[in-house]
């Protein structure tokens, strides 16, 4: 009798964590996103940027965290066309229109779901907002 080698499955679970991201998964204990087929679901990203800058104010930390959320999302094998919900914490909701505003530079169209919370503060003090995001992609592998 012969035996067939198996495909892997399409719905292993992958870790996704892009060079510069092995300290936060050592230390902190968490990988930037998880891929399972064509479902990833992207760690919060923050207005932080590879050399552990803060930016400064609500504008340049959107613009951080919207760049960190594009580099994970590479990582996994999609882009910002995928995310079909995005999750976004604010210490102040005042911000909106200014993080509304760089959030229409990276997604201009076929918007996902999304959902705005406001909190009392983030992981780290001077945090502004954090995203969060879902994508689907077409291709499971």
């Amino acid at each position: 009798m012969v035996m067939e080698e198996k495909e892997p499955e399409n719905d292993a679970k992958k870790l996704i964590n892009p060079p510069g991201t092995e300290g936060i998964y050592e230390k902190m204990k968490f990988s930037q996103a998880v891929r399972i087929g064509k479902w990833i679901l992207v760690s919060g990203q923050v207005g932080m940027d590879e050399k552990l800058q803060t930016g400064a104010g609500i504008e340049a930390q959107a613009r951080i965290a919207f760049r960190n959320l594009e580099r994970v999302l590479s990582h996994a094998g999609a882009t910002l066309d995928d995310i079909v919900e995005l999750m976004t914490f604010h210490t102040s909701m005042a911000d909106m229109a200014v993080f509304s505003k760089v959030k229409s530079e990276f997604i201009s169209r076929d918007y996902p779901a999304w959902t705005a919370i406001g909190v009392k503060e983030l992981v780290l003090p001077g945090l502004l907002v954090e995203i969060r995001a879902t994508a689907v992609v077409e291709n499971g592998n």
